[in-house]
């Protein structure tokens, strides 16, 4: 399962996203026969890979956040 898809959101997956939209456009019986599975394969995987990145900049940065914290309370003790 995947979020709300936004190709504006999700920048590096844009293609892909506008690829299943217009897979799914196709219509219902293509749809459910696995016609999209393929693109909705890759998307998946584009979305993880973003997801990663976007996890690993957010700890990075509370890591960052966290040692200016006990730098300065270093200073007031």
């Amino acid at each position: 399962m995947h979020p709300a898809l936004s190709a504006s959101k999700q920048e590096q997956c844009g293609e892909l996203i506008r690829a299943l939209n217009d897979c799914h456009a196709k219509g219902f019986w293509h749809k459910i026969t696995g016609g999209c599975n393929d693109v909705k394969l890759e998307l998946n995987k584009c979305l993880r890979k973003e997801r990663l990145e976007r996890t690993a900049r957010n700890a990075e940065k509370a890591a960052n956040r966290h040692q200016g914290i006990r730098s300065a309370r270093f200073f007031l003790v």
